[in-house]
């Protein structure tokens, strides 16, 4: 799978460990950045991300910053995107299966590297299950529907 991926320069360590493991697996990794000793505003950053996302560039991206709070804040700005912030494998699974998650977020300074491995195995691993999810994540489109007209 082609995945994008982008940091602020407090998640750069975090960043490269994930790119390495995903590559491991065979997957193609676009790198946003940032690059080693560069620093970004985690909100610019989340947005070219997250509009490459949302261009079908990409099904699926990765955003850390030190808590992943603000990527996903900001990636959920952009119309067509549903990012979660994932610190925990139930999340990181329920992301995907349940709110059929693009963007996933994590924070640096919460997860270490072998969590961060695992959820990012998690997340990568589970699909949308839809069932009785199917109409609350059909539901999350109208409302972003809604506002991306406005």
């Amino acid at each position: 799978m082609k995945i994008a991926i982008g940091c602020d320069q407090f998640a750069y360590d975090l960043k490269m460990v994930v790119v390495k493991h995903l590559e491991s697996q065979g997957h193609e990794v676009v790198d946003y950045g940032c690059k080693e000793g560069e620093e970004v505003m985690y909100p610019d950053m989340a947005l070219v991300v997250s509009e490459a996302v949302a261009a079908k560039e990409f099904e699926r991206a990765i955003l850390i910053c030190g808590t992943g709070i603000g990527m996903a804040i900001v990636a959920n700005k952009v119309p067509g995107v549903r990012a979660a912030c994932c610190h925990d494998v139930y999340s990181a699974q329920r992301a995907r299966k349940s709110n059929d998650a693009h963007i996933m977020t994590m924070g640096s300074e919460i997860v270490g590297y072998a969590l961060a491995k695992e959820l990012v195995d998690v997340w990568m691993a589970s699909e949308f299950a839809g069932g009785r999810s199917k109409p609350k994540v059909e539901r999350m489109d109208i409302i972003d529907e809604k506002y991306r007209t406005k």
